[in-house]
C-alpha cells in the first residue's frame, strides 16, 4: 500500500504462509464481516500479470485517475518515475484507490525497467506510431508492464529506446492522442478483459493473496502498523521485520 510500501515493505518477510494466515485471522477480528468478505472477494481478482509505469506525469489528477483505473480493473502495481515531477495522490480523484493499489516511486526509467525485467516483465511503451502493435493484438502471455508518458511530450526517448515493444490505441479523429488517464483506462480494459478470458495464470498466488490482505487490513485498522506489530509480537513472540 502507498502508506506502507516503503517504510513497511518488508513487514512480513520471512513469515511462512501458515504464519501469515494466522496473523490475518487475528487482524480480521478487528474489522467488520462485510470488510472481510470484500477482501476475500476482491483479492481473487487482483493481478500482477499486468502492471503500469507512469513516467514523470505532471498533473497529479491524471496519475491519480490512473491509480483509480488500476484499482477498478484489479491491477495491483503502479510504478511512478519521478524525474522532475513529484507525485502525490489527489484524494478527490483517486477516491481511496491509493489505499488498495501498490505504487512504487522510482528515481529513473532505466532503474524501473531493470527492476521489472528482474521479475520477468516485458516492457511495452504506449506510442501512437503507425507501425506499433494495436492494443487488442498485444501478446500478453508474458507478464507485461505498460508504460505511459507525461501529458505534453509523452515518453522520453530513453523510455522508448529501452522498451521491449510498443503498442497503440486505435484513433479515428483529428486529435493525435488520448489524455493519459483515458489511454491507461482503455488499455487496461482491453488487456485485463482478454487476460481474464485466457488460460494465463494471472491471479496472485495464495501467499500473495494473504499478504495483500494483511496490508489491506493495515489500512482499515486504526493505527494499523502499530496494531500489526502488536499482533506479530503476540502471535510469534518476536518483532516484525523492518
Amino acid at each position: 500500500m502507498p502508506e506502507i510500501n516503503f517504510e513497511y515493505q518488508h513487514f512480513f518477510d520471512g513469515r511462512t504462509l501458515s504464519e501469515k494466515q494466522k496473523l490475518y485471522a487475528a487482524a480480521a477480528e478487528l474489522f467488520s464481516d462485510n470488510k472481510r468478505d470484500l477482501f476475500d472477494r476482491l483479492v481473487l481478482n487482483r493481478t500482477r500479470h499486468i502492471c503500469v509505469v507512469l513516467e514523470d506525469v505532471f498533473q497529479s489528477h491524471n496519475a491519480s485517475a490512473v491509480l483509480r483505473s488500476c484499482d477498478c480493473f484489479g491491477v495491483q502495481d503502479v510504478h511512478v518515475v519521478e524525474n522532475r515531477n513529484h507525485y502525490c495522490p489527489n484524494p478527490d480523484v483517486a477516491m481511496g484507490s491509493n489505499k488498495w493499489v501498490d505504487y512504487y516511486k522510482r528515481p529513473s526509467i532505466v532503474e524501473t525497467y531493470d527492476a521489472l525485467r528482474s521479475k520477468g516483465y516485458r516492457i511495452v511503451a504506449t506510442l501512437p506510431h503507425e507501425n506499433d502493435t494495436m492494443i487488442g493484438d498485444l501478446d500478453i502471455t508474458q507478464p507485461t508492464a505498460l508504460v505511459f508518458g507525461t501529458e505534453l511530450t509523452g515518453l522520453t526517448q530513453e523510455a522508448i529506446d529501452h522498451a521491449d515493444g510498443y503498442v497503440k490505441i486505435p484513433m479515428y479523429g483529428f486529435t493525435e492522442s488520448f489524455n493519459i488517464s483515458v489511454s491507461a483506462a482503455l488499455s487496461l480494459y482491453a488487456l485485463t478483459e482478454r487476460m481474464r478470458r485466457s488460460n494465463i495464470q494471472w491471479q496472485l498466488t495464495e501467499e500473495e493473496q494473504v499478504t495483500l490482505k494483511l496490508y489491506w487490513a493495515m489500512q482499515v485498522i486504526h493505527d494499523g502498523p502499530a496494531v500489526m506489530q502488536h499482533l506479530m509480537q503476540r502471535e510469534f513472540s518476536q518483532p516484525v521485520n523492518r
